[in-house]
């Protein structure tokens, strides 16, 4: 890996927010819509590897990654030189007026990549949102049926169908009525809080599956369903990872109803979670969806989405049912040939396992001593807390607010989550050094045990 031009290390040169961040506020307060929130009170100036540096020089341990977009670490050399390159070249001619090799070169990588070794079709698009949109467009287009399901805690986006998609209603939802019609919510497998009610529950999949697949077939029908939508590891619901068994019983019901299996990897995907994609840590072979979703980590930072499936389903929309003037941008499609070159020549995937055991094991040291923290739980550096009150299983979303914040102040880029409000979401890029994540894991247990 090359090294990062920042120095990578943390540094506070002033209190947070510093006064050139303040400056800035203002000006943003007379500027910016008052709907747009951001995590932190200051403004970003430089970033690389795992530290991002303010405007007042401040340098912060990056926990967070843009949520999960920056995986290959922030200005990646390959995605750089990339975009340089094509910048000079051209920055856009639309690829539905005259088509260019790096949209092309994106989904043959996409479709080799992805999990399923059978034909495949990629369409290229600018965000997460609008994947999960043309997924359903795509799966209603194959099926001739209408309805789809989407999952309790799930998010899918703040567009109007995948607002419907979406379960929870602050700050995502409230108010931006009406929504899509012929959208449907099926419970999903929570195995701490299932657990809270039956144990059993908590840990078997299958049985957690029967619960779904009866109101799949008693409330919605699967004669009428075209969809079902469903992250494998739930990001913004609180990075829920579901009972073993759970997705294969979804999956196997899907295939014998003609139901589409739409996976929602948005966050997951590109190596985020110790492997390519999350579906393949679903049984011994791996979880092969219909379709699946892609955006976040596939661009090293630059707008790009994708679907990628099956032929026979992709191709079944009219031509031109599929597009948009920006989708595949040129200079987004070299950004991602970068990213995805970095992910495969840096064994990034087992990066993500690495420091998957670093936290785990400072996470689990802290939750023995302090019963505060419910849950340490996911998958590669997609990991998370869930924090509760003292004594109890009742979610504590002010604990929650107060050590983001608290963390925010000593230099560390944390984020929250959760349909309670109540988790704790890390997600650092993975060329994070081992010393780096370290120093911010300390600082997060130092905040915690200040509260």
């Amino acid at each position: 890996m090359s090294v990062p031009s920042l120095p990578q290390s943390r540094h506070l040169a002033t209190e947070i927010p510093g006064p050139g961040s303040v400056r800035m506020a203002g000006r943003r307060a007379a500027a910016v819509a008052r709907g747009v929130a951001s995590t932190l009170p200051v403004y970003a100036a430089r970033a690389a590897g795992g530290i991002v540096e303010d405007v007042d020089g401040n340098r912060l341990i990056d926990l967070g990654s843009g949520i999960a977009v920056t995986t290959v670490g922030n200005a990646a050399p390959r995605v750089v030189d990339g975009v340089r390159q094509q910048v000079g070249e051209f920055t856009h001619t639309c690829f539905m007026v005259t088509p260019y090799e790096g949209y092309v070169a994106v989904a043959e990588a996409l479709n080799r990549l992805t999990p399923g070794r059978f034909e495949k079709r990629s369409v290229l698009l600018n965000s997460g949102a609008e994947a999960l949109e043309n997924a359903v467009k795509i799966a209603r287009s194959y099926t001739r049926k209408s309805a789809v399901v989407a999952f309790d805690h799930g998010y899918h986006g703040r567009t109007n169908l995948t607002m419907a998609l979406t379960a929870k209603s602050m700050p995502y939802k409230s108010g931006f009525g009406p929504f899509a019609p012929d959208v449907y919510r099926a419970p999903t497998s929570y195995p701490y809080r299932d657990g809270l009610i039956d144990k059993e529950l908590g840990s078997d999949g299958e049985r957690a599956a029967e619960r779904t697949i009866g109101v799949l077939e008693n409330q919605i029908g699967a004669h009428n369903l075209a969809a079902l939508v469903i992250e494998p590891i739930q990001g913004e619901g609180g990075f829920i990872v579901p009972a073993p068994g759970f997705l294969p019983a979804v999956l196997a019901w899907c295939r014998d109803n003609d139901v589409v299996f739409i996976a929602d990897e948005v966050q997951t995907g590109f190596a985020r979670t110790g492997a390519m994609f999350a579906c393949e840590h679903e049984g011994p072979d791996g979880l092969v969806p219909d379709l699946i979703c892609t955006a976040k980590g596939i661009g090293g930072g630059l707008p790009l989405s994708a679907v990628t499936g099956r032929a026979e389903i992709m191709d079944a929309p009219q031509v031109s049912g599929l597009g948009g003037t920006f989708g595949g941008n040129p200079v987004a499609c070299a950004a991602a040939l970068g990213a995805l070159a970095t992910v495969e020549a840096d064994d990034l995937v087992g990066r993500a396992r690495q420091i998957e055991r670093v936290v785990f094991e400072r996470l689990g040291r802290l939750q023995a001593d302090d019963d505060r923290i419910g849950d340490v739980r996911g998958r590669g550096a997609m990991i998370a807390v869930e924090l509760v009150r003292p004594g109890s299983t009742e979610p504590d979303p002010a604990l929650t607010k107060a050590l983001a914040t608290a963390c925010h102040q000593a230099g560390v880029i944390v984020l929250t989550c959760g349909t309670f409000g109540n988790v704790l979401r890390l997600l650092p890029p993975l060329t994070i050094s081992d010393d780096l994540l370290t120093e911010g894991l300390d600082v997060l247990a130092g905040e915690l045990a200040k509260l």
